[in-house]
Parts: C-alpha cells; structure tokens; sequence
C-alpha cells in the first residue's frame, strides 16, 4: 500500500520550511530522559522544549516534541480543512525517518457544539441562559 500526500502549490514553500524546523528541533532539541542528580540521587525529568509555528494564506504548521522526544509536526490546510500530524526521528541510519501519524479532514469536527468537553457548562446550557437574559442581541 502506498500513500500519496498532496500538497497545494501556495503551501509547498511553508510544507518544506516546517519539515526544515523538524529537523533544526531534532539537532538543537535537549537531552531528553532521566537524569540524576548527585546530591540525592533522585531522577528528574527534563522537559523538552522548542515548539514553533508559522502560517500562510492555506496552512498553519506547529512543531514541537513529544513524550518519546522524536519531533512532530502538525499541519492544517485551513482552506481544505486537513490535518495532518507527523513525526520525525533521528538517531542512527536504521532509527531516523519521517513517518505519517495520521489524517483527518475536519470539517464535521468543527460543527460540532462539544466533544469530550469537560467545560462546567455545555455550549447548549449557555446558550439557554444568553437566549433567556437577551444578551444575544
């Protein structure tokens, strides 16, 4: 099986300058795991650091580092309401690569009113009160 990824030509120029962000993240990104401290011995975690972002007309793309430290990037064709999420790994010649983590057009997520939303009140329930107070006017 083959994937084929299309990218808009007004977008290829920001596509490549994330994938370039990607890789500056993976050379300038910290250490990542345990490390101990010699007073008492306890491990700490280091926190990764280094997210970035950039827009055009067609695309927004965010960088950054996930839990493993391989650098991820996030892309979303705002015209074609498209996410796309993938991760990048360097290390030696068998461990580094670019691998898609997934799709999804969007278009029917943002219509929704809630999803997973631990908010106290629901978009509903505020929008009974606003109707109710006439405060959408």
């Amino acid at each position: 099986m083959s994937i084929q990824i299309t990218i808009p030509t007004g977008a290829a120029p920001l596509f490549l300058g994330a994938l370039a962000m990607i890789g500056v993240g993976m050379i300038t990104a910290p250490s990542k795991g345990l490390q101990e401290t010699s007073m008492d011995q306890q491990a700490a975690l280091q926190v990764p650091y280094g997210a970035t972002s950039d827009s055009n007309s067609q695309m927004i793309a965010v960088t950054g580092v996930d839990r493993t430290g391989a650098s991820v990037l996030y892309l979303v064709d705002t015209q074609a309401k498209q996410l796309a999420v993938y991760q990048a790994s360097g290390g030696t010649a068998s461990s580094t690569g670019l691998k898609l983590i997934g799709a999804r057009r969007l278009d029917l997520d943002l219509q929704l009113y809630g999803f997973n939303d631990k908010s106290e009140y629901s978009y509903r329930d505020l929008e009974k009160q606003f109707n109710k107070s006439g405060a959408d006017e």
